[in-house]
Formats: structure tokens, C-alpha cells, sequence
């Protein structure tokens, strides 16, 4: 909870935003983590973005621990919600000051405009369920 309430107060580091085209041309790296933190049932009727890693914004805080030691191979890590104003950012805030407290790790980014601007510029999306069936719609 102590990130969360830091990163609400303005304590991380400034936060970078990426624009959908920026993550099209990166999607598929693998030094390069996508980050939902949409509600299941968000990520369910509306898809997501094919490779994506899922974390719920409301149990966050309780898989920081994991997702820190999970993502530390990553050279960018980019966050989003549906519009990327409260969730991604939120989250995306927490996991920087967590890597900023501990000595630092990859870049964090919030992707501008969330899911729905990814959608709407038309960019890949997915309704699978299935990890393995939705990285290989990056290739």
C-alpha cells in the first residue's frame, strides 16, 4: 500500500506517456512488457492487446512483488487502462517508485489514451484466452 499512497502523493519519478504508434513499432520485443491493468471482465468484452500481460488495478499491490521480479529483464515496461487517465497511470506510478526505491529497472511508460485509443487507431487486438495463442498473433 506504502507505493500506491507514494505514488498518489507526487513521491515517484515523473511519468512518460507512449503513443499507440510508438508501442505498435515496439510490440513483439522481447525486451518490451504490455501491462493491462483493466478489470477481467473490461479485458473479456473488449479484448486486449494481443501479448499483453494482465494485473488487475485492484489487486495491484499485492502482485508488485511478483511483477517486479518478473519484469526486471524487460528494458520498457508500458501500462495501460481502458483510457490510461486513472488506472495505468496509478499503477505505472507504483511499479516506478517501486524500481526507483530499489536502485532502478526498466523505463515505465502509460500508453496515451488507454485501450480504446489503441483500438480506435485500428492497432492488433485480441479476445483470446489463451497466453500461447495470443503471442503468437505477434508474430
Amino acid at each position: 500500500m506504502a507505493a500506491l499512497a507514494a505514488a498518489a502523493a507526487g513521491a515517484s519519478p515523473q511519468l512518460r506517456f507512449m503513443s499507440a504508434a510508438q508501442l505498435l513499432a515496439l510490440r513483439g520485443s522481447p525486451d518490451v512488457a504490455i501491462i493491462d491493468v483493466r478489470d477481467e471482465d473490461e479485458r473479456a468484452y473488449d479484448g486486449h492487446i494481443a501479448g499483453s500481460l494482465h494485473c488487475e488495478s485492484h489487486s495491484f499491490q499485492d502482485d508488485l512483488p511478483r511483477l517486479l521480479q518478473d519484469l526486471s529483464r524487460h528494458k520498457t515496461v508500458v501500462f495501460h487502462c481502458a483510457l490510461s487517465q486513472v488506472r495505468g497511470p496509478k499503477c505505472a506510478k507504483a511499479f516506478l517508485h517501486s524500481i526507483s526505491s530499489s536502485g532502478g529497472g526498466p523505463e515505465v511508460f502509460v500508453l496515451e489514451r488507454g485501450f480504446n485509443g489503441w483500438a480506435q487507431y485500428g492497432h492488433p487486438q485480441c479476445s483470446c484466452k489463451e497466453l500461447k495463442r495470443c503471442i503468437a498473433l505477434l508474430e
